[in-house]
């Protein structure tokens, strides 16, 4: 028809153009808003509730428009929070297993009727989440809510559970703590972020109407993250969680420092993370997945492209394809245009190249998507990347170069690697620290798989029956493995410091003094760096029985360096070769069993008759460790989408224990026998108060097949040693048995970068140690000591 504007398909897609944008008016959302008057209280006891006299937040959409308005708790509401939780913990977990379950399998009919609504007000407060992952969410808990007593028995609820999440965190994150907090028997408290937070309420309100007892589930709004600051100081909380950018989780960290309650963190926003192109892949599949990823997803993590050197220039040029024509992205302010500009500004002057998919408009909060390609892994853009669309592009020759660029990051989240040789794939999989690996793929995941954040990305496992375990007290645990407390001032930079009684130079010992014990650092038995010993009291103090080394931040270093050159080849040998040199420690502990037993008769005063049954159970728990190594492993759960996944448990990496006082030979082989037989390496400071057992046994270390440098026991002042190991970054978990301050000092300390803590306070004048009973054979006891010593990798395959 002469003059007509209606464009042919074929006009279409010769010019790509992009449609209308697409239109709502959140009418569901936007009725539920107004039944509140777009003013959103607290939910506590199972209601809304909306105190007289308190501040409150606003929240505007991507447009700058006013969604709502929330209430920011103050203490009273916490106080009042937390007793309604305590008594909807003994109704919640009052229920059988059947019957929890059936309230969380009736959360999935219920979101069937208002998941638009739900939707709707995630999309418009920005914390996007589908009605179908939260289904999944709920039918993958309930059935583990329906199993709880079956397949994890003899395990507890810990009672009142704490979920903190930063403003900026997705409503999937905070729903992958609540439910299987719930589903474990726990009542929940929830802080969600800005974002979250109408969201959370109404699903707190849609919670209710399919049966959840009143209390079983707050919800507490505020300003900040430091409102769960507040809710952890309340005695009846067992536990707090937090999921969020690092800056907040380590605020909490430290503000809940001394206050006796365990927290875990899970940084899943800002971390970088590697995409990696081998020459094997399918080139185009892998860069429809970039531009996917790096330029049109909701970006919580950064992207850092590795590219094999022979097929560069096929990379950049179909980027360079794919990219024409792209819209600019919106930045969240002019500052974070400012911050882009500097960041694109200072790789042209290291020597980048851009691929741009348009010209950066001159001022204004948006920017065209870029790729900076020639980046080096020291640049400040690819180790601190800024706000916005910038892809930094690496190159690598071999696999070895592509695995030492995926692991240069602090972060240890996921990667995404691209290669068609699947040998390759699982190889460079398992060589990569991070918890997610998708191959041929990227961004997929499932509750059914556990993800354990590695590195600087997380101190705990979520996601799979071992992401359970974090809501779940063991049978072999009796009591709080912290006593609830208030947090004492402390001079952090002073804890410490203070000299360990009685030091002697070690040439200065007389021949007719007390024999004067090594320490045994990198495979070799020596003095500590210091040149300075200290005296080793009788149980009553009436005499010297020896003189040991007075370690500290030289020999913990020291150690440090032999651990690392010996863990990852420790770590790869074959689970029957690990227990092979455990048996061997077993073996040497029997030779030198009258030894032994005697330091623990002079060093402790127990009788021989005790000291012998002492070394009768060291000598049969190692042997329960190396039978232990090939027992448990990771498996191929079922997954809802087309491929297949592997869950792999991974050693921590090298692990520094502070041993207890109680048992101590037996407490210390228990702890070895753990860390080691997982891959582990371990530096261990033995008891300060009984250090003579952990000195003896160096002797059977020496003629045993335990690689040189994967065992070190270090001897001196606690504290002084207790800050060596937190202030050293490559030590990665802390197992710590000493004073309320020794605790309250690792809290605050370990959270740069992150370290898993396992902190038992221990009382010397009672004789407990945390809770402890060391001699005890319950198969739940050595499980816990392993879940401890290993972190969850998961690893994806797609099928066509």
């Amino acid at each position: 028809m002469a003059g007509s504007t209606i464009k042919t398909v074929h006009d279409i897609f010769q010019s790509m153009e992009y449609g209308p944008a697409a239109t709502s008016t959140y009418a569901t959302a936007q009725a539920w808003l107004d039944h509140h008057a777009r003013s959103l209280g607290l939910f506590v006891d199972g209601k809304f509730v909306c105190p007289a006299d308190r501040q409150s937040c606003s929240l505007a959409d991507s447009k700058g428009g006013n969604v709502c308005s929330t209430v920011c708790a103050v203490e009273d509401d916490v106080s009042q929070c937390a007793s309604s939780a305590v008594s909807g913990h003994k109704a919640w977990s009052g229920l059988t297993c059947y019957q929890r379950a059936k309230v969380l399998l009736r959360l999935v009919s219920v979101l069937g009727q208002h998941g638009q609504c739900v939707s709707e007000l995630c999309e418009l407060c920005g914390a996007s989440c589908s009605p179908s992952t939260l289904v999944r969410l709920l039918q993958y808990y309930s059935s583990w809510a329906q199993l709880r007593d079956t397949l994890i028995t003899n395990w507890t609820p810990l009672g009142v559970v704490a979920v903190v999440v930063s403003d900026d965190c997705s409503l999937y994150s905070l729903m992958l703590k609540v439910l299987p907090a719930l589903a474990m028997g726990n009542s929940v408290i929830v802080v969600p972020g800005r974002s979250s937070g109408p969201p959370a309420l109404l699903l707190a309100q849609l919670f209710m109407g399919a049966g959840l007892p009143a209390g079983a589930l707050n919800v507490l709004t505020g300003s900040d993250v430091s409102l769960g600051a507040k809710v952890a100081q309340s005695p009846s909380i067992s536990y707090v969680t937090y999921s969020g950018n690092k800056q907040d989780g380590v605020m909490l960290c430290k503000a809940t420092a001394g206050m006796g309650v365990p927290v875990s963190v899970s940084p899943c926003i800002g971390a970088t993370c590697p995409f990696i192109i081998f020459e094997s892949a399918d080139i185009d599949s892998a860069v429809d997945g970039v531009i996917e990823t790096a330029f049109k997803k909701k970006r919580e993590v950064h992207w850092v492209l590795c590219v094999q050197e022979s097929v560069l220039d096929s990379v950049v040029a179909r980027l360079k394809l794919r990219m024409a024509g792209m819209k600019c992205v919106a930045l969240h302010s002019d500052g974070d245009r400012v911050l882009v500009d500097a960041a694109v500004r200072e790789a042209q002057q290291q020597g980048a190249t851009l691929v741009q998919s348009c010209a950066a408009p001159p001022s204004g909060a948006q920017y065209p998507p870029t790729v900076l390609c020639g980046a080096a892994p020291s640049s400040p853009f690819v180790v601190s990347p800024s706000p916005g669309p910038l892809l930094p592009l690496m190159t690598f020759r071999s696999h070895t170069e592509a695995v030492t660029l995926g692991n240069h990051s602090p972060h240890g989240q996921a990667a995404s690697i691209w290669t068609e040789d699947l040998t390759l794939a699982l190889e460079t999989a398992k060589s990569l620290s991070v918890g997610s690996v998708w191959v041929n793929s990227h961004s997929v995941s499932d509750p059914c798989l556990p993800v354990s954040g590695h590195k600087d990305s997380g101190t705990c496992t979520d996601g799979g029956q071992e992401g359970l375990y974090q809501f779940l007290r063991p049978p072999s645990s009796s009591s709080p493995l912290l006593p609830r407390s208030s947090p004492v001032s402390m001079d952090y930079s002073k804890f410490g410091t203070a000299a360990s009684p009685a030091l002697i130079p070690d040439d200065s010992n007389p021949a007719s003094a007390p024999q004067s014990y090594p320490q045994f650092v990198g495979g070799k038995a020596g003095k500590s760096a210091s040149g300075c010993s200290v005296a080793v009291q009788s149980p009553g103090g009436s005499r010297v029985l020896a003189y040991c080394p007075d370690g500290g931040r030289k020999d913990v270093r020291n150690a440090v360096e032999a651990a690392v050159k010996v863990q990852p080849g420790w770590m790869k040998k074959s689970p029957s070769a690990r227990a092979q040199s455990l048996y061997s420690l077993a073996k040497g502990l029997e030779a030198k069993r009258r030894d032994i037993a005697v330091s623990i008769n002079a060093q402790t005063g127990v009788t021989m008759d005790e000291a012998e049954k002492e070394l009768e159970l060291s000598i049969s728990r190692l042997s329960d460790w190396a039978a232990y190594c090939d027992k448990i492993q990771g498996g191929a759960p079922p997954v809802p989408q087309s491929g297949s996944a592997l869950s792999l448990p991974e050693a921590l990496g090298v692990v520094g224990v502070v041993l207890p006082d109680k048992n101590p030979l037996l407490s210390m082989v228990t702890l070895l026998g753990a860390a080691i037989a997982t891959g582990n390496a371990v530096i261990m400071v033995p008891s300060q108060k009984y250090p003579l057992p952990a000195l003896a046994f160096i002797q059977v270390l020496q003629s045993s097949d335990v690689p040189s440098g994967l065992v070190n026991i270090i001897t001196g002042g606690r504290d002084q040693l207790t800050v060596a190991l937190a202030n050293h970054s490559v030590i990665k978990a802390i197992w710590y048995w000493g004073s309320s301050e020794g605790c309250q000092y690792l809290q605050y300390t370990c959270t740069s970068p992150l370290k898993i803590l396992r902190l038992f306070c221990q009382k010397d004048e009672e004789g407990k140690d945390g809770g402890k009973d060391w001699t005890q054979s319950h198969s739940s006891f050595l499980e816990e000591m392993w879940r401890n010593a290993v972190q969850w990798k998961s690893v994806w395959f797609p099928t066509a």
